[in-house]
C-alpha cells in the first residue's frame, strides 16, 4: 500500500503542474493587457503601466512569470490582488466557507442519493424505481440557478425556515439550504449510479451464494450488495468534491456566501489574473487530493482489490 501511495503521488505531480500551466497560460498569455482593468476607461500612463508590470512580473518573459508564480505557490507568497490585499489572506477568509458548503453538499448527495438509489436498485422495474428515476431526471433538468432562486424564495422568504442570504461567518445553519441546492443535481447522478450498480450486483453469483447460505437479508444487502456497489459512487463523489468547489460560483452568488466561488467570479470580472490563477490552483489541489483519497478507499470497499 505504501508503494502504491508513493506511485500515485508521483503520477499526480505532472497532472498538477500541467493543469496549473494551462490555466496560467490561458489567463496571462492570451487575455491581452492585464493592467487595463486597473486603470479604467482612461487607460494607464506609461509610468503607471511600467510600475504595474514590474509589480506583477508582467515585464518578464512568460516562462519566467510562470516559474515565479510556482515559487510563490511553494513559499505561500501568492502576491496581492488588484485591491492590494494579499491573496493568501483572501483565501484564508473564504476557503473555509466553501469547504463547509461543499462538505454539506457531498454529505447530502451521498446519504440521500445512495439511499434512494439502493431502494430503486433493489426494486428494479417497480413503480418505486420508475418514480425515483423520474425524480432524478427532473433534478438533472433544472439549472442550479433556478433551483437556488426558487429555494431561496420559498424556504427563505415565504416560509421563513431559513435566512434568504448567508450571514457573516457562514454558520452551518445558514449553509444547509445552499448546500442542498449545490448538491441537488449531483444527488440525481449518485441515485442513478447507485441504482444501476445495485441492480447489477444483486444478481451476482456471490450474492446468490450468500443468500443460499441463509444469511439475513440485511446482511446480504449491507455487506454483499451495497459495499460492492459503492466503487463507482465513491469515484463520482471524489471527483464531485472538487467540481462542487469550482461550481459553487452560482450558489455562492445567489446566497451571498463569501467563498471561493464568489471571489473567483469577482476576480474574473475584474480581470485579476493573479487572483484567478491562485483560486484555480487551490481547486486543482482539492481535485488531486480527492482522487488520491478515492483510490485508497477502493481497497477498503472491495477486499479483492490488491495493490502491488
Amino acid at each position: 500500500m505504501a508503494w502504491y501511495l508513493i506511485r500515485r503521488i508521483l503520477q499526480m505531480i505532472p497532472v498538477f503542474f500541467g493543469a496549473i500551466f494551462i490555466v496560467y497560460f490561458l489567463m496571462f498569455a492570451t487575455s491581452g493587457d492585464p493592467t487595463a482593468a486597473l486603470c479604467g476607461d482612461r487607460g494607464c500612463t506609461d509610468a503607471t503601466k511600467a510600475a504595474l508590470e514590474a509589480q506583477y512580473n508582467l515585464d518578464q518573459p512568460f516562462i519566467v512569470q510562470f516559474l515565479l508564480y510556482l515559487k510563490g505557490v511553494f513559499t505561500l507568497d501568492l502576491g496581492k490582488n488588484f485591491s492590494g490585499r494579499p491573496i493568501l489572506s483572501v483565501i484564508a477568509d473564504t476557503f473555509p466557507n466553501t469547504v463547509k458548503l461543499a462538505i454539506i453538499a457531498v454529505i447530502f448527495e451521498a446519504i440521500f442519493g445512495v439511499l434512494l438509489g439502493l431502494i430503486a436498485g433493489l426494486r428494479k422495474g417497480t413503480w418505486y424505481d420508475s418514480g425515483l428515476l423520474f425524480f432524478s431526471l427532473i433534478l438533472i433538468s433544472i439549472p442550479v440557478f433556478v433551483l437556488g432562486f426558487v429555494s431561496q424564495f420559498v424556504f427563505g422568504i415565504k416560509l421563513g425556515w431559513t435566512t434568504p442570504t448567508v450571514g457573516s461567518g457562514a454558520p452551518l445553519t445558514d449553509l444547509l439550504l445552499p448546500g442542498m441546492v449545490l448538491g441537488g443535481i449531483s444527488l440525481a447522478y449518485v441515485l442513478r449510479l447507485t441504482r444501476n450498480s445495485v441492480a447489477e450486483t444483486r444478481d451476482a453469483d456471490h450474492v446468490r451464494t450468500a443468500t443460499a447460505k441463509g444469511l439475513s437479508r440485511r446482511r446480504v444487502i449491507n455487506v454483499h450488495v451495497l459495499r460492492n456497489s459503492m466503487i463507482p459512487v465513491v469515484t463520482f463523489l471524489g471527483a464531485d468534491l472538487g467540481a462542487l468547489m469550482g461550481g459553487a460560483i452560482v450558489t455562492e452568488r445567489i446566497f451571498n456566501i463569501n467563498g471561493i466561488g464568489n471571489q473567483l467570479y469577482r476576480a474574473i470580472n475584474l480581470g485579476d489574473g493573479a487572483m484567478v490563477v491562485s483560486l484555480v490552483t487551490l481547486i486543482v489541489i482539492v481535485f488531486v487530493l480527492a482522487n488520491l483519497l478515492v483510490d485508497l478507499l477502493y481497497a477498503v470497499l472491495d477486499p479483492r482489490i490488491r495493490y502491488a
